[in-house]
């Protein structure tokens, strides 16, 4: 799955002139990491690869300051009601650049078919690299600063939401992602289509089966237990520009 997505992304890239993206690109395919000079010389809209963080640092938009989420971030024009921001990118361009640092994708969450004497569906995780999630705008004093994205996700009983505490212990939000990878798929005799473009799930909190990046595990859409709301505090203005920071997590040597 990794190197014909990475051969699909090549002929993309290819057809829209940037050249530059060639020997980078081969690269990746050929499980080897590209030079810093082939790195430099990509361009990407609303995309920086940033070697000196060793992330890809990616233009965006707050779109929420109140409100249960669903995503983290999304695509223009698609759910920014339930995203925390909105991106200036395309996710098919973020996905190379993620390749390009050395990120190997996996899948998105599916079900499965099991037969046993009858049909019945399976739910699988996702699987993939893990991607650290941080924001990056300026402080106070106008310096660029990072903040993880859990600094800017609260946990929410509906209970609470609906102004009766449970009184339940709630976890705390994960910085990291998983690099699930969403899917291409056919749409006729022209390309492939890259899938969380349209559905507008880039970076998920709930589980699509569709997205970029997801939580480890599977999560539901119900109304009931657990959920996650956005948490304002010190996050810029909705309309204000950031920078969504996306840094593969390094491996241990045992892994």
């Amino acid at each position: 799955m990794p190197r014909l997505l990475t051969l699909s992304l090549f002929f993309v890239f290819l057809s829209a002139n940037f050249a530059s993206s060639v020997r980078g690109v081969e690269a990746v395919d050929k499980g080897t990491m590209p030079s810093p000079d082939a790195l430099r010389k990509l361009q990407l809209p609303g995309i920086k690869l940033n070697l000196e963080e060793r992330s890809v640092d990616v233009d965006a938009e707050v779109c929420l300051h109140d409100g249960l989420l669903e995503l983290i971030a999304c695509t223009p024009d698609s759910k920014e009601h339930e995203s925390i921001v909105m991106l200036k990118a395309r996710p098919m361009h973020v996905h190379t650049a993620l390749l390009l640092f050395g990120a190997r994708p996996g899948t998105p969450a599916m079900q499965r078919n099991e037969t046993g004497g009858r049909i019945r569906w399976i739910p699988v995780p996702p699987s993939g690299d893990r991607i650290g999630v941080s924001l990056v705008f300026p402080d106070s004093k106008g310096k660029q600063k990072e903040y993880p994205i859990s600094k800017f996700v609260s946990p929410v009983h509906f209970e609470e939401f609906n102004g009766n505490s449970s009184g339940k212990k709630v976890e705390s939000f994960p910085s990291s992602f998983i690099f699930a990878g969403s899917h291409l798929v056919e749409d006729g005799p022209g390309p492939r289509k890259y899938i969380c473009e349209y559905s507008g799930n880039v970076i998920s909190v709930s589980t699509f089966g569709d997205e970029l990046l997801c939580l480890p595990g599977v999560h539901g859409h119900q109304n009931g237990g657990l959920s996650w709301q956005v948490n304002p505090k010190g996050l810029p203005k909705i309309g204000e520009k950031v920078i969504l920071r996306l840094r593969p997590v390094r491996k241990s040597k045992t892994q």
